[in-house]
């Protein structure tokens, strides 16, 4: 026979147990979907989980053709013209460069060819360092050891920037390369230790067109190209 305390630890056991099956058993609307990193994107349907990142596309489909989607004819408008090697090497950069924008990157190489041509002038390494190859800082560094090994100083100021326009754009494995035409105005002069020129005019205004190349490891993270090439056209 069943005392009171029996039947009371009952009730509760029975109460208990049924506010546990409707907490777990039912969904509440604020979970999160399960997360599976090698699905793939649905065509047509954006991915608010995806976010990019800068220079590389992990395990992306490509998008079906929409209407939204820029035609091959304008996609490198007032930068390639259709059908060129230069459009085809924007393309090939971009198939691989979620990230990728021409415009931006013209843009950031004015500031890097002013940067570097001062930092050159001022015998700056550390500056170079972080925007050059390698192989192009020894060649630089070779220069300033020169320049400081006859005691000399070369002072440089930019006129203007005329212009800064592609020329070229590549895929080689991994690295992406863009090649640009500077056309600058420029005075520079290098003095000696007594202050003598031995090279330039400070009052004369020079015209300058560099051919540089860029590239970046369109597999890393860093979004920062760096100079790997230069070269001069008159």
């Amino acid at each position: 026979m069943f005392d009171i305390y029996t039947i009371i630890f009952l009730a509760l056991a029975v109460f208990i147990f049924l506010r546990l099956r409707n907490v777990l058993g039912q969904r509440t609307g604020t979970e999160r979907p399960p997360f599976d990193r090698h699905a793939r994107n649905i065509p047509g349907v954006p991915d608010a989980n995806v976010v990019p990142i800068p220079g590389k596309v992990i395990d992306q489909a490509p998008l079906a053709p929409t209407a939204e989607v820029t035609t091959p004819t304008d996609r490198w408008k007032d930068l390639a013209q259709p059908g060129t090697s230069l459009a085809q090497g924007l393309d090939a950069i971009a198939s691989v460069d979620s990230s990728f924008d021409p415009k931006h990157f013209l843009s950031g190489g004015r500031s890097a060819y002013e940067m570097i041509v001062l930092a050159f002038a001022n015998g700056d390494r550390r500056a170079l360092r972080d925007l050059l190859s390698s192989e192009v800082y020894d060649s630089f560094d070779a220069v300033i050891k020169d320049r400081e090994k006859h005691e000399q100083k070369t002072e440089t100021r930019f006129v203007s920037i005329d212009k800064a326009e592609l020329v070229g754009a590549d895929m080689r494995d991994r690295m992406a390369q863009l090649t640009v035409r500077f056309v600058s105005q420029m005075i520079s002069v290098t003095r000696d230790k007594a202050g003598t020129i031995v090279d330039g005019n400070p009052d004369k205004v020079a015209d300058i067109t560099d051919v540089w190349t860029f590239a970046r490891d369109t597999t890393s993270r860093d979004p920062n190209w760096k100079l790997v090439g230069t070269g001069s056209a008159h």
